[in-house]
């Protein structure tokens, strides 16, 4: 008999025994929404607020509903500019981690 686990389950157990884990998952959902490819990049970060700081509490820090931020981190979800910063600057708070910008040139 094969033993499986629950994907969503395995990021949020990760996430709590390995901080460097959770901060790994928000820079690559970042590079994943300045790389073109948003839809990865809410999926990322939806599985990142659940194990995190989850919805609700990301609801009190960013004053939108809880249900709204379910909507707009879903695979068919289209955040405004202004939601996903509130959204990054959240959850960058609570990691209490800072961005830092490289730019490579491409040739």
């Amino acid at each position: 008999m094969t033993l499986t686990r629950d994907f969503k389950q395995t990021v949020v157990e990760r996430v709590q025994r390995d901080p460097e884990f959770a901060k790994a998952l928000l820079d690559e959902a970042a590079t994943l929404f300045l790389s073109g490819e948003p839809d990865a990049a809410r999926l990322i970060l939806r599985d990142l607020v659940n194990a995190t700081v989850g919805f609700e509490h990301l609801a009190e820090l960013t004053n939108k509903p809880s249900k709204s931020l379910h909507r707009m981190l879903s695979p068919k979800g289209n955040p405004s500019m202004d939601n996903l910063a509130a959204i990054f600057g959240a959850i960058r708070n609570w990691l209490k981690v800072a961005f830092s910008v490289q730019v490579i040139e491409v040739v």
